[in-house]
């Protein structure tokens, strides 16, 4: 015969806590069955005390006419066939309306809120006391269970209770001027407030302040099209209303509306006439030379230098004004030679006397030449491994008389091969682009500066910094422009490349490539 299972030391249910279950049941049935008379009688009491303020709000002079004025009004509801009735219901629906649930919070949550708030606000000071403090100072503003209302001002909070804005001040002594000591507050800081959000430091050294707010994500929803900008501009992507001063109406999904752009300017005017991207595989780099190259068609001539051998420019091939997209070692060779032979040839043209020209304000001279060149690393290995001359030996030419030319040059690579990248690369290339996630050490070594928020490292494709020149670094975020050939592309993404590339011509040559040869 088989034993019952003893039951197990320290599992049994107290008498207590088995009595009070079914009480906190019966508890909640009630609660559910009267919530009906509980709504009606806390509106009844909200339209009293409504009626109560609205009679001591009445001045004395007016409660007699007032009073009279009522009891006239319900002495001919009274009389009316079904007054009494018609005023009971209209009187019920008012009451069930004013006690209607409207989303406020109890006393005891908002209460319970904000002692968590505090208990943050608490915590986040005293981790900043060692970073904060001196022992030689006789009145420090940071100490163990110090004071935190004397340096913490302008606190918001979402609602989960994590930190959005944050104001706080810090005693004269600390070497704000150096990166150093501003990066670990900013760490300490990122780590306290919560990770996975990007946040703004504004470092106030005059007043010893800090500012610390939490940005909003950058749009995604912004497409490859046609945008409003003058000759010689070029957007790279989209940034913070804060950081530009201009605005550019985009099309999207949900409607048109404007949105703060990265503008880059080339040409002879421009003080950062070349551009390298750098990012990790699928960040966008590619994304970034489709879009640039779409943007320069119109006025300009484009040759590709397509490193990767993915095929990710194979739309353009064959249109107006492309004068070739090559991704072998003998095609890139004779591409970026040809390019360099043009760039000497422009120079030795003399320039025209007007300064510019009657057309549009553009300056005379030959239409902008483009030279876009994906993963030129990977060209350069494989033409070391045949013997051949190294591409980005052709590439200096362009760099460094391009901006005299017309002659713009683009740049987009991978981290790892950084530092494969020829020396003409890395010193003429003064706009600078780094996508994807990367920490703040890998964006200060590309761009010359670190940024001003702390980098995520969950980002979606086309997001990164940006720096023109010795400009301030800016959060970008390319605007997508995928490959319209690829069979994972969207259908209306796809339609908005295509419908920026300009008409192949009638008998289907590539009338580009044919002049780029015999120029060459």
């Amino acid at each position: 015969m088989r034993r019952p299972l003893a039951r197990l030391l320290g599992r049994e249910t107290p008498p207590a806590a088995r009595g009070r279950e079914p009480a906190r049941t019966a508890a909640d049935g009630a609660a559910d069955v009267l919530r009906p008379v509980v709504v009606v009688t806390r509106g009844a009491g909200r339209l009293a005390a409504a009626a109560r303020r609205r009679w001591s709000a009445t001045p004395k002079e007016r409660r007699g006419p007032t009073a009279f004025l009522a009891g006239a009004c319900l002495l001919l509801v009274y009389l009316m066939p079904y007054g009494p009735l018609a005023a009971a219901v209209a009187l019920l629906a008012a009451a069930v309306w004013a006690g209607r649930d409207r989303g406020e919070k109890d006393p005891a949550e908002e209460a319970d809120a904000a002692a968590r708030r505090q208990e943050r606000l608490a915590a986040l000071y005293e981790a900043l006391v060692p970073y904060f403090s001196s022992r030689d100072d006789p009145h420090p503003l940071y100490a163990h269970e110090g004071d935190i209302e004397q340096v913490f001002g302008d606190a918001e909070f979402d609602g989960d209770d994590r930190l959005t804005a944050l104001r706080l001040r810090y005693p004269p002594y600390f070497r704000d001027g150096e990166p150093e000591s501003r990066a670990r507050i900013e760490q300490l800081l990122y780590a306290k407030c919560g990770r996975g959000r990007e946040y703004l430091f504004d470092w106030h050294e005059d007043d010893n302040r800090l500012d610390l707010a939490v940005l909003d994500p950058l749009p995604t929803d912004i497409g490859a099209q046609p945008y409003v900008t003058a000759h010689g501009e070029s957007v790279l992507g989209f940034t913070d209303a804060e950081g530009v001063r201009r605005t550019l109406p985009v099309r999207t999904e949900d409607g048109d509306r404007d949105e703060p752009p990265v503008l880059w300017r080339t040409g002879p005017r421009s003080t950062e006439p070349h551009l390298l991207a750098l990012g990790q595989p699928g960040t966008g780099t590619t994304t970034l030379l489709r879009s640039l190259a779409l943007q320069a068609l119109p006025h300009g001539e484009v040759l590709v230098v397509d490193g990767g051998c993915a095929g990710e420019f194979a739309l353009l091939a064959g249109r107006p004004g492309v004068l070739g997209v090559e991704s072998t070692v003998a095609g890139a060779l004779a591409l970026l030679r040809w390019a360099a032979e043009e760039t000497e040839r422009r120079l030795q043209r003399p320039v025209a006397a007007g300064g510019d020209a009657a057309d549009g304000g553009r300056a005379a001279g030959p239409r902008p030449l483009w030279v876009v060149v994906d993963r030129p690393a990977a060209l350069s290995h494989l033409a070391a491994a045949a013997g051949q001359e190294d591409p980005q030996g052709l590439l200096e030419v362009p760099l460094r008389h391009g901006r005299r030319a017309n002659v713009t040059v683009v740049v987009a690579d991978q981290f790892d091969c950084a530092a494969s990248l020829g020396p003409a690369v890395r010193d003429h290339t003064r706009a600078r682009v780094v996508l994807g996630p990367a920490s703040a050490a890998q964006v200060a070594s590309v761009l010359g500066a670190p940024p001003h928020t702390t980098p995520v490292y969950e980002v979606p494709p086309g997001r990164g910094y940006v720096r023109l020149g010795q400009g301030e670094v800016h959060r970008l975020q390319v605007p997508a422009t995928p490959d319209p050939h690829h069979r994972e592309t969207p259908e209306a993404l796809r339609r908005a490349v295509l419908e920026l590339l300009p008409d192949p011509p009638a008998d289907g040559s590539a009338a580009g490539t044919a002049a780029a040869q015999a120029g060459g």
